[in-house]
Formats: C-alpha cells, structure tokens, sequence
C-alpha cells in the first residue's frame, strides 16, 4: 500500500542513511537518524529551519505518512519491512524515521548574551542515554547551552536521540577537544564553575546561586577529571538518606536533573 504523492525510499539514499548508524558518517555528512514518532514529531515541530529535515520515512502501510506527506511534501518516503529492520536500531522497528542536518558548530557554540546565563557542561559522560536525557532536561531548565567534551557521548547517537525525546533542537549544544579551556573561557566572561562531586558540599546550604553559572556534570564512574575539579569554584553533592547508603552513586542524568532544578529555578 502507497500513499499518493508517497515514493519508495531510492536505493543510494537507503544506503546513505543507514550509515548514519556510524559516528564518523554522521559527522561526515552533517546528518543524523531519529527513530519513533513522538521524536519524529517534536523534532520535525522544533526544528530552526525547514532545510534541517533531509527526509521522513515510514514503513509501508502507516497511515501517518500521508499526515507528513501534506505538511513537508517531496520529503516523505515509504520503506518495506525488511528495510525498516535494517535501518532500525531498536528490536521492535516503529517503522518510522526522520533524518536531519546536525546544528550548525558555528551557531551552537556559546558566546555569551544578556540576562541570566545557565550552562551544562558534561565531562565524558559515556552513555548516550544519559547525554540524551540531560540534553532535554536541560532545555527544560532552560539552560542557554549544552557542552559535551570529547569524551562524552555522541549527541546523535540514535540512543542520545531517543533519549532526548526529540529535544535534539531545543536548545544549542557543541563538542570542545578539551573541557579545561572552555572553562576557562567561560570563567573568563564572568561565568561560576559549580561542579558536581562526592568530595563537595550539600548543594542544600546554599541558599543563592550567581547569575552566570555552569554546572558540571561528570563521568558516570570516575566523576569530574582533577583537572576541571580544579579550576571549579565550587564543588556540590547530593547527600542520600540514612547514616550509610546503599547504593554507590546516582545516575549521572538524576544528579543533573536535582542540581539543575535547584540552580535555574534560583
């Protein structure tokens, strides 16, 4: 079954974007896959410019390519079966998909503005669904920018995608070679380091935060490099219940999403 005004998925662009499961061609090509529909969805609501959506494309027989179809005409495509599981990267194929152009470095990198500035900073956080759902607390936040050091996690890693729920454009993030310098940068412009570490203070005794702040949000097993640690002005945790805990840690996105919500909503 085909939906008028619907085509087949042509065999060079399938190829294509199956690539986009590999880091090195999504960088190449300045492209990224989204899988779902609510993420389909929100990014195809979110997005800056209507340049940014490359393609729609839905498994054959889904009724909501014909609702695509009539608000992005000439850029829905229909996939079989088999192609959708080739292109899928969860179990159970939704058979819908979406790829777009990635943020432009040049328009995500911050460079400061008037008014209250919140920032997220994250030094290499490893799992993507972490970064993901970071991302989309952050813009919940509303945090001005999101900056990933080189060992963080891929933003557009089909898993950070999903993760993010679609919120891949609702605010500005970008990838530095090194967290030190941006930091240092930042510090410069009159930015407050605050970084997240079991060696800091309750995040609870204080009772203001600066208006310029950075929050840094650390590697899931080691925490925050010394390096960064280092140059922070000032190191928080989040204390557990109990004379002893019983868990380790917190996940990396739960410590974010408590100390983000206790320092944007100041």
């Amino acid at each position: 079954m085909r939906h008028s005004g619907v085509q087949p998925l042509g065999g060079a662009k399938f190829k294509l974007y199956c690539k986009l499961q590999q880091k090195k061609y999504r960088d190449g090509e300045g492209l990224f896959l989204a899988e779902g529909l609510r993420t389909v969805r929100e990014l195809c609501g979110s997005i800056p410019d209507g340049n940014m959506l490359q393609a729609l494309l839905f498994r054959e027989g889904e009724p909501e390519a014909a609702v695509f179809d009539r608000t992005f005409p000439g850029k829905v495509f229909t996939l079989t079966r088999k192609e959708c599981a080739r292109l899928a990267e969860t179990a159970t194929p939704s058979g819908i998909f979406g790829v777009f152009r990635q943020q432009p470095a040049s328009a995500s990198r911050f460079a400061g503005g008037e008014g209250n500035s919140f920032l997220v900073a994250l030094d290499d956080v490893q799992d993507p669904g972490n970064v993901g759902t970071i991302l989309r607390t952050a813009a919940w936040f509303g945090a001005s920018a999101l900056i990933c050091s080189t060992g963080t996690a891929d933003r557009y890693n089909p898993k950070a995608v999903r993760s993010s729920a679609g919120s891949i454009f609702a605010l500005p993030h970008y990838g530095v070679a090194s967290l030190e310098p941006e930091l240092r940068r930042l510090a410069d412009e009159g930015f407050f380091i605050v970084t997240s570490s079991l060696d800091g203070r309750d995040f609870r005794e204080f009772a203001s935060w600066p208006e310029k702040l950075v929050l840094v949000i650390g590697n899931e097993a080691n925490g925050v490099s010394p390096a960064v640690q280092a140059l922070s002005h000032r190191l928080v945790k989040i204390p557990h219940a109990g004379k002893t805990s019983r868990v380790e840690s917190l996940n990396a996105s739960v410590s974010a999403a408590i100390l983000m919500e206790r320092m944007a909503l100041k």
